[in-house]
């Protein structure tokens, strides 16, 4: 599973995690017909099904974290989230993490969240981490392609359902009247209208041929005429064109660098987070729940109490990023 992957679900966790705790008053969740589903009922239901059992490992495995995190003194800053953060949507076309956010219900400090231990485990594990640079070049020998940076471009467009309309939302630009306004009086597109039209910056294959062909070819600022497409027909402003840049083993070497520390990585969190809950001492106090939590183990039995820094846990590893073709 990639990073990218393994957020989405950590982050689907977190927020289902955080609807449970949401509906642990005495209020009413839902009324049919008048008829109340109580949140109590509700719960009780939830609490039988394998879904909440996971939510609630999540939850411990979160609590395991942040208390691994404190007693061995590591601090997750704010830019440090930022720049996780940033490297991660590189892998989603213009728009669509927005609309990843929206679907999933999940807000930026959900996303902060799940970052924050992201970031934690990677610098927990970093000094188990060897990367060599003969790894790196051979990585870079192997996938070189993939580091190639195509030509891009930001734009904006206003779509409308006919030719005429088209028409006529072209004179309007070229008469003066501002692209934003006319984009948010005439544009049929939900995602971009209120936007002003804004596409974003996005390269060849993301929009469908015929837009695509225009995007690519319009001299920057001027106003398209109509585009048919599968979609209406756009009027297209290209905003900036971004030109291709061919990768080089020094350009390509931080993101193979995180790419190979993901990897080594990876197989290393299964396994620290069943040491953290081993040493831990979790009680479970609803017989729903009985027996999710191994009793803990004797003192010493798997090495350093708990708390303690994992043998060989670094206090600051660069943070991971995904791979090139996580998408």
């Amino acid at each position: 599973m990639s990073k990218v992957q393994r957020l989405t679900v950590g982050l689907a966790a977190l927020l289902f995690g955080t609807s449970l705790a949401a509906c642990s008053g005495g209020g009413t969740v839902a009324t049919v017909n008048g008829q109340p589903i109580s949140e109590a009922a509700f719960n009780t239901k939830l609490q039988g099904t394998p879904l909440a059992r996971t939510v609630l490992q999540q939850m411990v495995q979160d609590a395991l974290i942040d208390q691994y995190a404190k007693n061995n003194n590591i601090t997750i800053t704010d830019a440090e989230i930022s720049a996780k953060e940033d490297q991660i949507k590189q892998n989603f076309p213009a728009g669509s993490w927005d609309e990843m956010l929206k679907s999933r219900g999940l807000s930026e400090d959900d996303v902060h969240a799940a970052l924050r231990e992201q970031l934690i485990l990677d610098k927990a594990l970093g000094s188990q981490v060897k990367i060599a640079p003969a790894q790196i070049k051979d990585y870079f020998d192997k996938n070189r392609a993939t580091f190639d940076k195509p030509e891009q471009v930001t734009a904006r467009h206003i779509l409308v359902p006919t030719l005429p309309e088209a028409q006529k939302v072209e004179q309007l630009l070229k008469s003066g009247q501002s692209f934003a306004d006319v984009a948010k009086q005439y544009s049929t597109d939900p995602g971009s209208k209120d936007k002003g039209g804004e596409l974003g910056t996005f390269k060849k294959g993301q929009m469908v041929p015929a837009f695509d062909k225009v995007a690519f070819s319009a001299p920057v600022n001027a106003i398209s005429a109509p585009v048919k497409s599968p979609f209406g027909y756009h009027i297209i402003q290209v905003e900036a064109r971004i030109p291709g840049q061919t990768a080089t083993l020094a350009s390509a070497t931080p993101q193979i660098t995180d790419t190979l520390r993901q990897q080594q990585e990876s197989p290393l969190i299964q396994p620290f987070l069943q040491g953290l809950q081993q040493k831990a001492d979790i009680k479970v106090n609803n017989p729903a729940f009985a027996g999710l939590f191994p009793t803990p183990m004797p003192a010493g039995a798997m090495g350093a109490p708990a708390g303690s820094a994992a043998p060989g846990a670094a206090a600051s590893a660069p943070a991971a990023s995904p791979a090139p073709s996580s998408t």
